[in-house]
């Protein structure tokens, strides 16, 4: 399933995007569904860097979903590579409790707009439920869609969430 998003952050092109390279943990403070975001990894490169950051959330699952998602699936593995020159990101996010069963990668790139900075958003997501313990097989190519749109449903206001974090960060700093 296609995820996307768009948002203007009220602030310059280069400082949104060196804030949103480079301190996502000190935004992780100003939204409101993420406890916390570790930086795993950096590694500096030519283009920019690659980062491993690992989200913990903070949201409370509906009771539909409690039967399938289980707590420790609430925290993911972010990776991105940074491509500074053409102000881009490419990600691909694990969960770990799930490993290959959930596949969702994309890219965030950033562009200078009236007012500020266009922040445009695409991805994919796609969920293998028939390979999860606890969901039987019979259920699982129809329950799949089900759940690939209700995660892209909390997703996608929370991309939007990230966005509008970043520039009340950006507006405490100034």
């Amino acid at each position: 399933m296609k995820i996307q998003s768009e948002s203007i952050i009220a602030f310059p092109l280069d400082e949104v995007y060196q804030t949103y390279r480079d301190r996502l943990p000190e935004i992780a403070a100003f939204m409101p569904d993420i406890r916390e975001i570790q930086v795993l990894k950096r590694q500096d490169g030519p283009t920019g860097p690659k980062l491993h950051n690992r989200w913990f959330a903070s949201t409370e699952l509906p009771s539909v979903a409690k039967n399938i998602v289980k707590p420790e699936w609430m925290q993911w593995d972010d990776h991105a590579d940074w491509h500074d020159e053409g102000r881009y990101v490419a990600w691909r996010l694990e969960l770990p409790a799930l490993g290959q069963q959930v596949q969702c990668a994309g890219r965030n790139s950033f562009y200078a707009a009236p007012g500020g900075t266009r922040v445009a958003l695409s991805g994919d997501l796609e969920i293998k439920l028939q390979n999860i313990p606890g969901v039987p097989s019979f259920m699982a190519k129809r329950l799949a869609p089900q759940v690939e749109a209700f995660i892209i449903k909390l997703i996608t206001p929370n991309l939007e969430k990230v966005n509008a974090s970043l520039e009340r960060f950006l507006q405490s700093k100034h």
